[in-house]
């Protein structure tokens, strides 16, 4: 019963070994086509805008940033002077 056992345990290991050799590598190769492709399509959808901004050449565009309704203030906050006590 004992070496039963032991021979179905050493079995399972070995089988499962087999597999993760046999098919982690395909695993691998499917998900580097994948992400490939997903970078692929994000950059051809990139050059294509790039392309159109091209085309569009001796067009005057005239971009401005937006109005900051909120005044930025040049002081972050208090200043503490620490005076070192030896």
């Amino acid at each position: 019963m004992l070496l039963k056992t032991i021979l179905i345990i050493l079995l399972v290991y070995y089988s499962l070994k087999f597999l993760a050799k046999w098919l982690g590598p395909m695993l691998l190769r499917y998900a580097a086509k994948k992400t490939e492709k997903h970078f692929r399509e994000k950059f051809e959808g990139f050059s294509s805008q790039n392309q159109q901004e091209e085309s569009q050449v001796g067009d005057v565009i005239i971009e401005k940033k937006p109005k900051n309704k909120r005044k930025s203030s040049n002081k972050v906050g208090e200043y503490i002077d620490f005076e070192e006590i030896e």
